[in-house]
């Protein structure tokens, strides 16, 4: 049990070292024991998964209590350490990337003074991110989602003197409190109708929820006035659940913070895009499949809301021009596919596509990083160009992403990139399900493929081919990443390349049932896995056309003719705009929601703060008391005469007074 703990735990005690004490030990020290512990975390991380999900142990998730946490009324929690296949794959996905993380970070960190708070940070929000995925209880679970958004705060705005890493800070923070709000009302429509916020309980009493709707059923909830029987109430609690599963994950409607996230060091961008943070949403949604499995209408709007953020999130990497930028909308589009997987009912494929996404997100944010750090930190792409001479190794590893993001494979074989077998596995599953949505979610997820390849291809095109568009001074600079930066990409380079075709059985092949041992829950009516692997051959070549499709064009309009986006600019103007202000969603939230807020405030300001209390209320006391005392003060005036002349006048008013009441 010792072993739970300490995989959990390893990266707190290493945030707390270099927390505190990182300015007596030295930058060196703290970077020694951060990422000496996060590795002794990866390892044993990896003994879970081969012993727990690769092996054969039977008998559901293993508890490990650390302590009694709440015992109020009808809630009793203990703080305990939930371990099954589900729990397994998420421990070395957040360990191994925070690892790599950690090592690349000693060498792109290394001009900065600021070392042992950074390597705490990241320690730190890799701990939050394990308590969440270990949780046993809802409360638990929130415990991480909670801590996870702290650290990313402080992560984003790390460099807290640039105005823009504080303003993207503040607006992670403040969006994803949006999706919060929704979580933590859903956590309390699921105590209310199971009485309890364990997962054990929860799971054991969902099935009684489902299919007992209609008139004369039993209410059991009222939601915002709304009186829900089991069927609906259910639906309802799953929705709220969702809602925070959208700020994490950046889905849809609560996407505009991810983009903006890029203002924090790039390793950070690494952390979040591939393995904390924005898996948070869909964990939380394959977490509870017990209870989504049995809700219809909730895995429409899961399926519905993905599609859109699929493509979405597309369209607008089309025409960024920030290298990590466009790698963001990227992460946001592919959460997209993982939240339609969950919305059809192809859990296994979620993760599975979370896992792979893992491995080739992460080493395309690394390869960024070392390309930005080769260009004296540019990373706008219209400056670079004609960069694979001089960066070979990082051109060859970021090659091997843009293969696997891409999803480049041989149809109908094993051979084939990661997401060759994660990503299409989806779109086969979308058009497979009998979801009523399924049409849709297929095309869109079809067109955003193709989208991907274009701006996948657009990005290695921009930034390695073609002549130099750098200063002559930059391009003399340019040079190769240590290899303390560099051994991190080999090590993500085998994962992109070979975790699809190892782990395609298990995850949702014919070793799904042995792999999975219940951690995942699949309804008597969910027949998608065995339908998505009959689909039509046109369907299956889909993802390979759409790839094809999309380095052709991107081949053609960047290295054949390198006019012709120029020109389509021009022609389509508008769309173009559109696009490259991210559907101005920015632009209208700040309209909706920032000035009004703020002229809400400076409302309040000026006639609550300054016209009430700063006159009537203690303030305004204060003041008055201030304005009578500096008219008495002016009475001291230090001559003789001036005191005797108010006492005489005094004594005149005193006899007066006294001649005036005698004859009364």
């Amino acid at each position: 049990m010792f072993l739970y703990k300490a995989i959990v735990f390893l990266p707190l005690i290493g945030a707390i070292i270099a927390g505190l004490f990182g300015r007596a030990i030295g930058a060196k020290a703290s970077e020694f024991v951060t990422t000496g512990l996060m590795i002794i975390a990866a390892v044993l991380s990896w003994y879970v998964f081969i012993t727990v999900g690769m092996g054969h142990h039977e008998g559901g998730p293993i508890k490990v209590e650390v302590l009694r946490w709440i015992q109020s009324g009808g809630i009793d929690v203990s703080w305990a350490l939930r371990i099954d296949t589900l729990t397994s794959v998420m421990l070395i996905v957040v360990n191994s990337v925070s690892t790599l993380v950690h090592v690349y970070s000693i060498g792109y960190m290394h001009h900065d003074p600021h070392r042992p708070r950074f390597f705490a940070y990241l320690s730190l929000f890799t701990f939050a991110m394990l308590m969440l995925i270990t949780s046993d209880n809802l409360a638990q679970m929130f415990f991480g989602w909670e801590g996870v958004g702290l650290a990313s705060y402080l992560l984003i705005g790390f460099w807290f003197k640039k105005p823009s890493a504080n303003a993207a800070a503040m607006k992670a923070f403040i969006v994803n409190r949006v999706g919060d709000f929704g979580f933590i009302l859903g956590i309390s429509s699921v105590f209310v109708l199971f009485g309890a916020i364990n997962f054990d309980t929860i799971f054991a009493n969902a099935a009684g929820f489902a299919h007992e709707g209609g008139e004369g059923s039993e209410v059991v909830l009222n939601l915002f006035g709304m009186h829900l029987d089991k069927a609906h109430a259910l639906t309802g609690a799953c929705l709220l659940l969702f809602m925070g599963a959208m700020g994490k994950s950046a889905q849809f409607l609560l996407h505009t913070w991810l983009p903006d996230a890029m203002e924090g060091p790039t390793p950070v961008s690494a952390l979040i895009h591939a393995a904390t943070m924005v898996t948070a949403g869909v964990f939380l949604v394959a977490r509870m499949s017990p209870l989504f499995e049995l809700s219809p209408d909730a895995l429409v709007v899961v399926t519905v809301i993905g599609a859109i953020t699929a493509f979405f999130a597309a369209t607008v990497g089309l025409v960024q021009n920030d290298i990590k930028r466009v790698i963001a909308y990227s992460t946001c589009s592919q959460l997209g596919y993982m939240f339609v997987a969950l919305g059809v009912g192809a859990y296994g494929a979620a993760i599975f596509h979370l896992f792979t996404h893992a491995f080739f997100k992460a080493l395309l944010f690394l390869c960024a990083g070392s390309v930005i750090h080769a260009v004296d930190g540019e990373q706008d792409m219209r400056h670079m160009g004609g960069l694979r001479p001089h960066i070979k190794v990082t051109f060859v590893m970021m090659l091997i992403g843009t293969l696997a993001i891409t999803g480049v494979g041989i149809p109908f074989t094993p051979f084939g990139f990661a997401g060759f077998f994660s990503k299409d596995v989806i779109i086969e599953a979308a058009y497979a399900s009998h979801s009523p949505v399924a049409g849709f979610a297929f095309t869109m997820l079809v067109i955003a493929a193709l989208f991907t390849s274009f701006y996948s291809w657009r990005l290695m095109f921009m930034t390695f081919f073609n002549k130099p568009r750098a200063s002559h001074e930059v391009m003399h600079h340019v040079h190769e990443s240590p290899q303390v930066m560099l051994v991190p990409l080999y090590l993500l380079a085998i994962g992109a390349i070979f975790a699809g075709w190892f782990f395609e059985g298990h995850f949702y092949g014919e070793e799904y049932a042995e792999f999975w041992k219940g951690a995942l829950f699949t309804s008597e009516h969910n027949e998608l896995l065995e339908h998505f692997h009959h689909v039509p051959a046109l369907v299956a070549l889909s993802p390979f056309i759409a790839m094809i499709v999309g380095f052709v064009t991107a081949w053609y309009m960047y290295i054949k003719s390198p006019s012709t986006p120029r020109v389509l600019a021009q022609q389509h103007r508008v769309l173009y705009q559109f696009l490259l202000n991210k559907w101005y969603f920015d632009e209208l939230y700040d309209f909706l929601f920032v000035r009004s807020a703020k002229a809400l405030g400076r409302f309040l300001w000026k006639k609550g703060d300054v016209g009430v209390i700063d006159t009537y209320g203690p303030n305004g006391i204060a003041a008055r008391v201030v304005d009578v005392t500096n008219r008495v003060v002016r009475l001291q005036t230090g001559y003789l005469y001036h005191y005797a002349f108010a006492m005489l006048i005094g004594i005149a008013a005193l006899v007066t007074w006294m001649m005036l009441g005698s004859s009364f």
